[in-house]
């Protein structure tokens, strides 16, 4: 029992990794992507080594000794600096932890939005109506509206799936998003991004893939209320750790929603 106790009280240490830089934050094809959905220098990655072992039982403590650590504050308040993050201006007194089903290892989740009507054909998005936005079509409204008729059209488990929120956070993108008129990009892009965070291991005997990482969503508190990734509302604004355990790496994947960057 001793043991167990010290286990859920054991306190994790973290350094950044600087020279770990993430293919998709390299690619130049990406960022003007990035740049037209207006995410630019407010969607980023900044990845981490720790120093104990990580179970996902332990997530709470986990992340509340990530953003209560010097090195992750100091590396935080450098990336300031470039625009892409918000500060932790006070020490953090408590996390709010959602563990993010994250099984997915082929892009066959989105094969139901291929034939039910959201696309023609051609992988054109199709057009549609909305009293308040006057450019709206059916990938949105499946996405933000439950009373769409194609909402359930990939189910309830596997909207919840880190790979789909990764696609429905770029569909939506921005303050000044200017959306694709097809779904390939960002199909393509949530590929590469997920490709890009994700660990995932071989079995030996089946040769079956399956996902290592374990994706907590987080939400830090500081004295005043919630101070990360953003003190107001906003699905946009989100942060993820994204764990290895067997490297014993964690990547922090976060948008702050706003107006992007213009040039890249």
């Amino acid at each position: 029992m001793a043991g167990e106790k010290w286990d859920f009280d054991k306190t994790f240490s973290f350094s950044p990794l600087p020279s770990k830089k993430l293919p998709f934050l390299q690619d130049k094809d990406t960022l003007a992507l990035f740049m037209k959905w207006s995410m630019l220098g407010r969607l980023s990655a900044q990845s981490y080594s720790f120093d104990q072992t990580f179970y996902p039982y332990n997530s709470e403590r986990f992340a509340l000794c990530f953003f209560r650590d010097p090195d992750v504050v100091s590396s935080l308040s450098k990336e300031l600096k470039a625009g892409a993050w918000v500060p932790l201006d006070k020490p953090v007194v408590c996390v709010d932890v959602e563990l993010v089903p994250c099984t997915q290892v082929s892009m066959e989740l989105f094969d139901p939005i291929y034939s039910c009507g959201i696309l023609r054909p051609s992988g054109h998005v199709v057009k549609c109506f909305h009293d308040v936005y006057p450019d709206y079509d059916e990938l949105r409204r499946m996405l933000q509206e439950e009373d769409s008729e194609h909402y359930y059209v990939v189910g309830r488990e596997e909207r919840g799936e880190f790979l789909f929120r990764i696609f429905e956070h770029l569909c939506v993108g921005g303050e000044l998003c200017q959306y694709e008129d097809t779904i390939d990009p960002y199909i393509s892009t949530t590929k590469q991004i997920y490709k890009d965070l994700i660990s995932v291991q071989k079995d030996p005997e089946t040769k079956k893939i399956s996902v290592v990482s374990t994706v907590l969503r987080v939400w830090a508190y500081d004295e005043s209320g919630r101070c990360y990734p953003g003190r107001r509302e906003e699905k946009q604004t989100f942060a993820y750790l994204i764990v290895d355990p067997f490297k014993r790496h964690v990547t922090l994947f976060y948008h702050c929603y706003g107006v992007g960057h213009f040039t890249q």
